[in-house]
C-alpha cells in the first residue's frame, strides 16, 4: 500500500524572477532568500531576548535564586530536545555561579508528559525552591498548582503551544503565548532556556553579581551545540533565527569544540565531526539521544550532554547507540505488524479515510511517534499509532502532513466530543494524547471527519517537491559543496532537490534493501553514482534502464576520495 506521489516543481514567490545560470541563487530564492544578508547567520542577526514577553519576570525569579543559594531543580522532557535543554539549563546556571542545581526527567510510562502532580510528589524531598520545566510546563496545570501549593516556585519555559487556560507559574516564557511579541514563534524548547539563560546573565553582569562573586562572566555561545541539536532533532522549522542558531552550533562543532557527549555520538554514528551539518545531528545524534527516552530513562543521555569526561562520554554514548539499536529492531516490527493490518484492510476501506488510527496493546509507548511518522510516509495522511497504557488508557502520537494543524485538529475533536480526550499537547506536525481504550472507535471516527473537513483529497497525496533541473555540467563537486555549505537546510528550509532524467548504466543491491546506481544524465555526460535506500523493488524492477529522479546532490567522501553523489528520493519510469 503507497501514497501515490508525484514530483512537483516548487514555484517562486510572486513577482520574483528565479535568477539564472546560478543553482545556489535559484533555490534561495524559492525558498524567498533573495536578501544576502539572510544569510549571514552570524549572532549579532539574533532576535533580542527581551522580545520575550514573560522574560523579565523569569530573571528575577532566577536571580533571588542565585543570591539566596536557593536549591534548583530543571524538570526536563524525555526526547532530544528535553535533554539539550535540561543539559543548557544546568550548565549555564553552573557557570553563572548557581551552587545547588539539580535535573529530573519524569519517567514517561510512570509520570506522564511534563511537570504532573505525581512528579511534584516525588520531587517534594529534594526541598527545592524553585522548579524551572523545560520543553515543557505549559500544559501542566495540575502539576504547576501543586507544586506551588507544595511551596515551591515555578518557572515554566517551553514552546508547545498553549491550551485555553494557562498554569499559574511564578514566570511563564514561551514565544508561542499569545500576543508575544518574539518574532520567532519556530524556538525549540532548547532555544527558549537559551534565550532566558542570556537575560539572565545580562541581568547578572549589570547588577554587579560576576565582580561580587569573583567569577568569570561566561561565554554561553559555547553552549550552542546544544541548542544546534535540540533544535534539529525537534524537527521545528528553520527561520531565520533558528538558522542562525545551529549554523553557530554545528561551526562549534567542527571546529572541535563541542562537548564530549556530542563528539562521542557523533564517533559512535560514524560521522565526522569536521564536516558536520544538520542532518548529522537530525539522523545520527539525535536518534540516539532520543533512544534513552523512548526505551530506557532519558537521564542516560542528560548525563552524556552533562559529562566534561572524554571517556565518560564515550561510555555512555555507546550504552545510547546499543539502545537505538535495539529501538531500530522493536519499531521495524511494529511497522511490519501495521503495514500488514493495513494491507489486510479492503483499499476502499483505508483508501477513504482522511485520518488513520492504528493501535496494537504489544506495541512500544516509546516508539510509536516513529512508527506513526513511518506510516505517514508510506500512506500520506494523518496518523495516530497507540499502544496500551494501562488501567484501560492508551497513549497516542499523532504525525500530520502539510496543510493540517494536528494540534488543532485535536483541538477541534474535543471541543465537538468532550470527554472522548483525556489529555492531548503539541506542535503543527506532531503531537500526542490519551483516551480510555473502550474511546478508540468513536475517537477514530471523530478524527477521521475532522481531517476531511480539514484537507482536499489532493492533500492526501504525496509531492516531491523539486528545484528543478540541473544540466550535465552543474551536477558536479563544486555545486554540491556550495548547496552543502549554504545551509543549515531542515524543516522549513528543505534541502535542495532536483529532477532529471537518467540512464542507468549499472546497479547494485547493498544489504538487500538499498541500491547503488550508476547513471548518465545524457548522452555523452561522465556517469554519476547514485544512492537509493530501502527502495521498493515494484520501482526498480531489473529491466528498467531510464528513470526520471528526484534526487538531492551531496557530496560523499569515502577512503579519502571526495565527489559529487545523487540520493535518490522518488523514481519514475520514463
Amino acid at each position: 500500500m503507497k501514497a501515490l506521489r508525484t514530483i512537483r516543481r516548487r514555484q517562486p514567490p510572486t513577482g520574483v524572477a528565479l535568477p539564472r545560470g546560478d543553482v545556489l541563487a535559484r533555490v534561495l530564492a524559492l525558498r524567498g532568500v533573495l536578501d544576502p544578508a539572510q544569510c549571514d547567520y552570524g549572532l549579532k542577526g539574533l532576535a533580542a531576548p527581551h522580545l520575550l514577553s514573560g522574560i523579565e519576570p523569569a530573571v528575577e525569579r532566577l536571580e533571588r535564586a542565585l543570591r539566596s543559594d536557593e536549591r534548583i531543580v530543571v524538570v526536563g522532557d524525555f526526547d532530544a530536545d528535553g535533554a539539550t535543554s535540561t543539559a543548557v539549563a544546568l550548565r549555564a546556571l553552573s557557570a553563572l555561579g548557581a551552587r545547588d542545581v539539580h535535573f529530573r526527567v519524569p519517567n514517561r510510562f510512570e509520570y506522564g508528559y511534563g511537570l504532573t502532580p505525581e512528579i511534584v510528589s516525588v520531587l517534594r524531598p529534594l526541598d527545592a525552591g524553585l522548579l524551572i520545566t523545560v520543553d515543557n510546563g505549559v500544559s501542566s496545570l495540575d502539576g504547576v498548582a501543586a507544586a506551588r501549593h507544595a511551596g515551591m516556585s515555578v518557572l515554566v519555559t517551553d514552546h508547545h503551544l498553549p491550551g485555553t487556560s494557562l498554569p499559574e507559574a511564578d514566570a511563564l516564557v514561551n514565544p508561542n503565548l499569545p500576543g508575544d511579541p518574539f518574532p520567532s514563534k519556530h524556538l525549540a524548547g532548547v532555544g527558549v532556556i537559551f534565550y532566558v539563560m542570556l537575560a539572565l546573565r545580562a541581568r547578572l553582569r549589570d547588577s554587579g553579581w560576576f565582580d561580587t562573586r569573583g567569577i568569570d562572566e561566561p561565554n554561553l555561545a559555547e553552549l550552542l551545540d546544544l541548542v544546534a541539536l535540540g533544535t534539529v532533532a525537534d524537527v521545528v522549522p528553520l527561520d531565520q533565527n533558528n538558522r542562525i542558531l545551529v549554523e553557530q552550533g554545528l561551526r562549534r562543532i567542527r571546529a572541535g569544540a563541542a562537548i564530549p557527549g556530542i563528539g562521542a555520538l557523533l564517533e559512535v554514528a560514524r560521522r565526522s565531526p569536521e564536516r558536520s551539518v544538520a542532518t548529522d545531528l537530525g539522523f545520527a545524534v539525535g536518534p540516539r539521544l532520543n533512544a534513552a527516552g523512548r526505551l530506557d530513562d532519558m537521564a542516560l543521555g542528560i548525563r552524556c550532554l552533562l559529562t566534561d569526561d572524554p571517556v565518560e562520554a564515550r561510555a555512555l554514548a555507546a550504552a545510547l547507540d546499543d539502545l537505538n539499536a535495539d529501538r531500530r529492531d522493536i519499531e521495524a516490527q511494529m511497522q511490519a505488524e501495521a503495514l500488514a493490518g493495513l494491507e489486510a484492510l479492503p483499499v476502499d476501506s483505508w483508501g477513504d479515510r482522511y485520518g488513520v488510527c492504528l493501535y496494537e496493546p504489544q506495541w512500544h509507548q516509546g516508539v510509536i511517534g516513529i512508527l506513526a511518522a513511518r506510516i505517514r510516509e508510506r500512506i500520506h495522511r494523518p496518523v495516530i499509532a497507540f499502544a496500551d497504557a494501562g488501567d484501560g488508557q492508551i497513549k497516542g502520537s499523532a504525525r500530520s502532513i502539510p496543510g493540517l494543524h494536528i494540534r488543532d485538529a485535536l483541538d477541534d475533536v474535543a471541543a465537538r466530543h468532550p470527554g472522548l480526550i483525556s489529555k492531548f499537547g503539541g506542535h503543527a506536525m506532531a503531537a500526542g494524547l490519551s483516551l480510555p481504550l473502550e474511546n478508540l472507535q468513536a475517537f477514530s471516527e471523530a478524527f477521521d471527519h475532522t481531517v476531511a473537513a480539514r484537507v482536499s483529497p489532493e492533500d492526501l497525496e504525496g509531492v516531491v517537491h523539486s528545484d528543478g533541473e540541473l544540466t550535465p555540467g552543474e551536477i558536479s563537486l563544486d555545486t554540491a559543496t556550495r548547496l552543502r555549505d549554504a545551509g543549515p537546510w531542515g524543516q522549513g528550509f528543505p534541502p535542495p532537490v532536483f529532477d532529471g532524467e537518467f540512464e542507468i548504466l549499472d546497479r547494485r543491491v547493498l544489504k538487500e534493501r538499498h541500491l547503488r546506481l550508476q547513471l548518465r544524465p545524457a548522452p555523452g555526460a561522465p556517469p554519476i553514482t547514485g544512492i537509493a535506500f530501502n527502495v521498493d523493488w515494484d520501482d526498480w524492477p531489473e529491466a528498467l534502464d531510464r528513470v526520471r529522479l528526484a534526487y538531492r546532490l551531496e557530496v560523499n567522501e569515502y577512503q579519502g576520495l571526495v565527489s559529487p553523489q545523487l540520493m535518490i528520493e522518488h523514481v519514475e519510469r520514463c
